[in-house]
């Protein structure tokens, strides 16, 4: 069943709604300066902290300290006080607007939060909403109400979405007869490769989608020389779809192909961009004229 969702609910474009700093925006609510809900002067908690990590780090059994191992990061706890603020006469329109924005969830919307002229956003559900029914509650409808969400992916991403598109690589056109030098072998109308920039601190994992018509389309990373690799033909304005962070190849929007990975290719989940420039190649085994990959992805930050 479709979860219902209220107007403050609904899974806007992360930061759309705020127009200065210090405002806060969950799913289709602002909270902050110009709103019922003023943020306390203490501000936000774990939104600026590195996030709580799991290590792989093994003690030596016969030496001092531990061999260094994997660090991977832990869900991120944001949390804040409001200052439930609403104007004359509209007590409980303001409490039930809190009351319908914060709700239980099984789905994560955007949290976004500007700061210094800089939007950022996670993925979060609400984990925590304490409203204090006191005095001041049921005489005023004011409150001190405090709030935490849950983002499984710690990182933070900057709102706007960045996009490469790259067609396959076409051979050169060769000498020109007769020949004079210096020599010109033409130049190709496509090498295939591309680059992709993460400004941020965070590596950031990228949608690659392939359309036909190629052959066992491929992409590699050549700093980091991670590959995807896919044994599958796709017929003109077939898409294959890889979303690197959930782990999902999709062909056409409906049909998992995650099987057709080769032998070769790494797991979905580790091609990442680390922060700085990653450079890729695509490079299917077969391609006719109209066969791209693009590419999406945000800077992300802890």
């Amino acid at each position: 069943m479709a979860e219902t969702t209220h107007p403050y609910t609904a899974d806007l474009a992360p930061g759309s709604l705020i127009t200065q700093d210090g405002q806060m925006q969950w799913a289709g609510m602002l909270f902050g300066p110009g709103t019922p809900y003023t943020i306390e002067k203490s501000g936000l908690s774990g939104w600026e902290d590195l996030p709580e990590f799991d290590s792989s780090d093994a003690e030596r059994p016969t030496g001092h300290g531990a061999w260094p191992g994997a660090r991977y990061a832990k869900p991120r706890k944001v949390g804040g006080t409001l200052w439930m603020v609403p104007e004359r006469g509209a007590s409980l329109a303001t409490v039930r607007a809190l009351r319908q924005a914060l709700t239980l969830g099984d789905q994560e919307r955007w949290l976004a939060v500007r700061l210094h002229g800089e939007v950022l956003a996670v993925r979060a559900r609400v984990a925590q909403r304490i409203v204090p029914a006191d005095r001041m509650y049921a005489t005023q409808g004011a409150a001190k109400a405090s709030v935490q969400w849950l983002a499984t992916d710690p990182r933070r991403y900057l709102v706007d979405e960045q996009s490469a598109l790259v067609f396959a690589p076409e051979p050169e056109s060769g000498l020109t007869w007769p020949l004079a030098w210096p020599l010109k072998w033409g130049t190709a109308s496509s090498t295939g490769d591309a680059s992709a920039d993460n400004d941020g601190s965070a590596p950031s994992h990228p949608v690659i989608t392939f359309r036909g018509p190629c052959g066992t389309p491929s992409v590699t990373e050549r700093v980091s020389r991670r590959r995807l690799r896919y044994a599958i033909d796709l017929a003109g304005g077939d898409e294959l779809v890889v979303d690197t962070g959930a782990g999902t190849v999709t062909l056409n929007g409906n049909a998992s192909r995650r099987h057709t990975a080769t032998a070769d290719s790494s797991p979905e989940e580790l091609f990442t961009f680390e922060p700085g420039r990653a450079e890729l190649s695509f490079r299917p085994d077969t391609a006719a004229p109209g066969a791209l990959m693009s590419v999406r992805w945000r800077h992300a930050e802890w």
